[in-house]
């Protein structure tokens, strides 16, 4: 599962705003907000790419970044963020 960088900044209770400037301050985003360092952090994020046809301009083409299932809990920890506590098991609730 990949989530969007609004996705992933829900995820910790904080705005996108918010995760975007601790990111670009760890170095971890470039000012397009693309991950800075691609290769080294393949394991937990990505580039998306994406492409649509406008009737005037032609081909549009467009960049985001997506942090992978992986990513979280290493964005967590880079950047000093709590993890939200599982719910309660209650499958087995007598």
């Amino acid at each position: 599962m990949e989530r969007t960088l609004a996705q992933t900044a829900k995820h910790f209770g904080i705005s996108r705003n918010e995760l975007i400037r601790r990111m670009r301050e760890n170095e971890l985003l470039t000012e397009r907000n693309l991950p800075r360092y691609p290769t080294r952090d393949r394991e937990y994020l990505r580039i998306k790419e994406g492409s649509w046809f406008h009737p005037e301009a032609g081909m549009q083409y467009s960049e985001s970044t997506r942090v992978k299932q992986a990513g979280i809990p290493w964005l967590a920890e880079r950047l000093n963020l709590q993890l939200p506590t599982p719910p309660e098991d209650k499958r087995y609730a007598a």
